[in-house]
């Protein structure tokens, strides 16, 4: 089967859009129509199904866009394997994480060593991390533990730790209150992430624990969204630690105070995962130590 033909192929299951497919492949529409057809009678099976406007991926375009990824994946393996024998001077990592900040420190130390190497980081939930992982459109991720999926393997990195940050304006900050039971933030109003971010979740199950009903007044998706809500004292936020502690410097010139949650504590441990069957070449490997001693 034609290697271009797949390209054009994963491209369109992508963007579900033939025009936005060929644009970003650089070629006509209807080129790529005709070349879908011709994969299409090559398979013996239509592999798009459109329904007015919208297209969609049959079943047996679903077959195909797995083992797909997978011949890709095969590819990127080998360039990996052959990568080896030039001494990390070309590669690229494609990598998730549960928060960019977990991972600014590494990037800039494994940078300035390997500035050949180029290193992509998309901030994602964990589900989602894991699922591109599988998919083989991640090599390595950052996200919450545990992972039980035997496809994956983890190492435990540190324990996250959420904190209520607020403005030097709000009562809690001029009373210089050390800790909050997580009970007393049902009394104030409350940013939090959206319900599909572990950190949120971690919330969630604390308050089940104690058979708190509670919900946030604020729902964001980014933890700076999250802070700017504080910073402007429209209300607390929730913030992981980690997160916290990396912004000490801005947290001190904006007035910022966090103060830890207890009774209980809401954590979660955080790991790097990558497949158990990805060929763990140089500059992976060189790369999942460095986070690891980040951490350390």
């Amino acid at each position: 089967m034609d290697y271009r033909l797949l390209v054009y192929f994963l491209a369109v299951c992508e963007e579900l859009h033939f025009t936005k497919a060929a644009e970003r492949l650089g070629i006509s529409q209807p080129t790529l129509s005709q070349q879908i057809r011709l994969l299409e009678d090559r398979v013996g099976s239509p592999l798009f199904q459109r329904m007015g406007k919208k297209v969609y991926v049959t079943e047996a375009g679903e077959i195909l866009r797995k083992h797909s990824r997978n011949i890709f994946h095969e590819l990127e393996q080998a360039q990996m394997a052959m990568n080896e024998l030039q001494g990390m001077q070309r590669g690229r990592l494609r990598i998730g994480c549960s928060g960019n900040h977990l991972l600014t420190a590494t990037i800039m130390t494994f940078h300035a060593k390997y500035p050949k190497i180029e290193l992509s980081v998309m901030e994602l939930a964990t589900e989602e991390t894991k699922e591109k992982l599988l998919s083989n459109e991640l090599d390595v991720g950052v996200v919450f533990l545990p992972e039980e999926d035997e496809q994956l393997r983890c190492v435990p990195l540190y324990q996250e730790k959420l904190q209520l940050v607020v403005s030097a304006q709000h009562a809690f900050a001029q009373e210089q209150v050390r800790e909050i039971r997580l009970a007393e933030l049902t009394e104030i109003p409350i940013a939090m992430l959206q319900q599909k971010f572990y950190v949120r979740q971690m919330m969630d199950d604390c308050c089940a624990q104690i058979g708190l009903a509670w919900k946030p007044i604020v729902e964001l998706s980014t933890l700076e969204s999250l802070l700017q809500m504080a910073k402007n004292h429209v209300c607390g936020a929730i913030l992981p630690q980690s997160y916290v502690d990396g912004m000490g410097a801005q947290m001190r010139e904006q007035k910022l105070c966090a103060i830890p949650i207890i009774d209980p504590v809401p954590q979660k441990e955080v790991g790097i995962v990558h497949r158990k069957d990805m060929f763990l070449c140089k500059t992976m490997d060189t790369f999942v130590k460095q986070v690891i001693q980040e951490f350390a």
